[in-house]
């Protein structure tokens, strides 16, 4: 079956189309807001679960040199894609796992004095190692060296002249909201504590903004930006237009139409009532696929939106509420509606974000729950 231009197998009732053009313009867009700054790509858990070996071999065929994932695990699953590119572990090098990086010449972002100690005994014995990224916390509280971590750090010169400081980092906390005065305040106190380290590290790369940060101009784009989100098409901040080309688009197939001609419900909990005819289908995905049971009819106490499906271009609402396997759809102004057919439940008619807005979510959440059921077709892959 043909959707839209792309070719479907038979058999297969739910797709998850990836759009690698639409990847690269993303990336390219970025470079453009920031042509003297390297561009690094988030491409943890999974590429967003896109695929990051197909995600990152795209990318890497256009210029990127840098990629970021969260665990070692991520990191060595990846070598094998990218036998010539940066693997940043955003996590650090956990107990005994230092080796690892070793091997598969991962290299670690050092998050902890714990972290530094660890990097400093291979650096001690001359076991061949990357050049580590320092991370300092400026407001997360997450992961990073704190403001005392950094002045123990400057007041014992020995703790950082053994190990080989390629970047220092952080992160912003709030550059999606472009009015937050804590942007300010993240960029003044990292450019302070770098002054600090770099007394003793000497001159190196820094890196602090994220998708988001990269909007807030260029003081935020120092020596590399980190993008993910942005990368996949999403929206990362609340007042701008989502420049973004959308990358995902995906299909659940028809597998019953029912005609209800007499007082009825719809799904558990009997949340929605039929009291005129009405067409019902019955679409392959449920919650167990990522569409969140939340962007459906809960109850019927709910006073909001609920998500809806589109059958070329017309709107099918989802009624009742959403199950693992299964989602239900008024499709009784929509006459083409059969089994076999597709209905698109992200895609040119909504968005990841606007189902997350629904949902009461993030994009983020949406796409990397989206789960390994659906068929995976990668358009422009052979381009």
């Amino acid at each position: 079956m043909n959707f839209n231009g792309t070719q479907i197998p038979p058999g297969v009732s739910s797709v998850l189309i990836v759009d690698l053009e639409a990847i690269k313009h993303n990336y390219r867009h970025i470079q453009s807001l920031a042509p003297d700054t390297e561009i690094g790509v988030s491409i943890k858990s999974d590429a967003y679960g896109l695929g990051a070996s197909v995600i990152a071999k795209t990318l890497a065929s256009i210029g990127c040199k840098t990629f970021f994932v969260a665990t070692i695990d991520e990191g060595v699953k990846l070598r094998s894609d990218l036998p010539n590119t940066e693997i940043v572990i955003l996590n650090g090098p956990t107990a005994n796992s230092e080796w690892l990086f070793v091997e598969h010449q991962l290299t670690p972002t050092l998050n902890s004095l714990s972290q530094i100690d660890t990097w400093k005994t291979l650096k001690k014995d001359n076991i061949p190692c990357k050049a580590a990224y320092l991370h300092i916390d400026t407001g997360m509280s997450r992961l990073g060296l704190s403001i005392n971590d950094v002045s123990q750090l400057c007041s014992n010169v020995n703790m950082l002249n053994e190990l080989d400081i390629k970047v220092i980092m952080s992160h912003l906390s709030c550059a999606d909201d472009e009015k937050s005065s804590t942007n300010k305040k993240q960029l003044v106190l990292f450019n302070t504590l770098v002054k600090q380290l770099t007394v003793i590290t000497g001159p190196v790369r820094l890196s602090l903004a994220n998708s988001a940060g990269c909007l807030l101009g260029s003081d935020y784009h120092l020596d590399m930006i980190r993008p993910g989100a942005s990368i996949y098409g999403l929206k990362v901040t609340k007042s701008a237009q989502n420049p973004m080309r959308r990358v995902v688009h995906l299909l659940a197939q028809i597998i019953q139409i029912r005609n209800v001609d007499h007082p009825s419900t719809v799904g558990y909990g009997a949340t929605h009532k039929i009291n005129q005819p009405t067409k019902i289908a019955t679409l392959a995905m449920g919650y167990a696929d990522g569409i969140s049971r939340a962007s459906g009819q809960v109850s019927n106490k709910d006073n909001r939106p609920f998500a809806t499906a589109f059958i070329n271009g017309k709107v099918a609402p989802i009624v009742g509420r959403i199950s693992m396997d299964l989602i239900t759809i008024d499709v009784t102004q929509i006459p083409e509606a059969k089994p076999g057919i597709y209905a698109e439940l992200i895609g040119n008619n909504i968005s990841i974000d606007d189902l997350a807005d629904i949902s009461g979510t993030i994009g983020y959440e949406i796409l990397t729950r989206l789960g390994q059921r659906h068929h995976r077709i990668y358009k422009g892959l052979d381009n």
